[in-house]
């Protein structure tokens, strides 16, 4: 919602000769209660303008989702009383209040689809689908504005999938790899040319039609 959630992994052991250099962002893990106070549609999208756009008040979020401010000021205090968000004192003026994301991005912990509390295992629900449905908007709108971005990021831009036989370890050290590759291009000096660049990865298991 966001910054894509990253999946709850176990930590694999790093190659002696090789150690992990790349920058790691500032994640929140999400537990059952953190989970039901986020899994709502525009919290996550507000969640996410904070991370993608830097801080905004209530009044810029609801311009930029087609919400009432009323909307956005409630659902910015439940994503505050939820450790979310927080205030941005150093950009307001007068009696505007200005939120920040207190989090680089979320780590979804997959024990949260099982739980034994079946408004957790919905919220989870709704988490996940949410999530799927902010990937699809995000690259209808990449396809449907590509021809308005210069030729060089339109070649720089990719829609492709793959598909694999792995066991589960393999996919797993699969998804650290990927992860470790795109933190090391994080906190990179501002260069001319520099945009934001959204990333999404899914890796899944299918059964096969066999």
């Amino acid at each position: 919602m966001p910054e894509k959630p990253e999946p709850n992994l176990p930590d694999l052991p790093a190659e002696p000769d090789q150690p992990d250099q790349s920058p790691q962002p500032n994640v929140r893990t999400l537990d059952a209660r953190s989970l039901r106070g986020l899994a709502h549609p525009l919290r996550m999208r507000m969640l996410a303008a904070l991370r993608q756009d830097g801080p905004a008040t209530a009044s810029q979020l609801a311009e930029r989702l087609g919400e009432s401010s009323g909307a956005t000021s409630y659902h910015l205090r439940q994503l505050a009383a939820h450790g979310f968000v927080e205030d941005a004192p150093e950009h307001g003026k007068g009696r505007e209040r200005w939120w920040r994301a207190a989090h680089d991005g979320t780590r979804f912990d997959e024990s949260l689809m099982y739980d034994g509390d079946p408004e957790t295992r919905g919220a989870a629900d709704t988490f996940l689908h949410e999530i799927a449905t902010i990937h699809t908007q995000e690259l209808s709108t990449w396809l449907g504005d590509a021809t308005n971005w210069s030729k060089e990021w339109q070649r720089s831009s990719e829609v492709s999938d793959y598909t694999l036989r792995l066991t589960p370890e393999q996919a797993l050290e699969l998804i650290h790899r990927m992860h470790d590759l795109v933190n090391s291009y994080r906190d990179l000096p501002p260069v001319e040319g520099m945009e934001t660049v959204r990333v999404h990865s899914h890796a899944f298991p299918r059964r096969s039609g066999k």
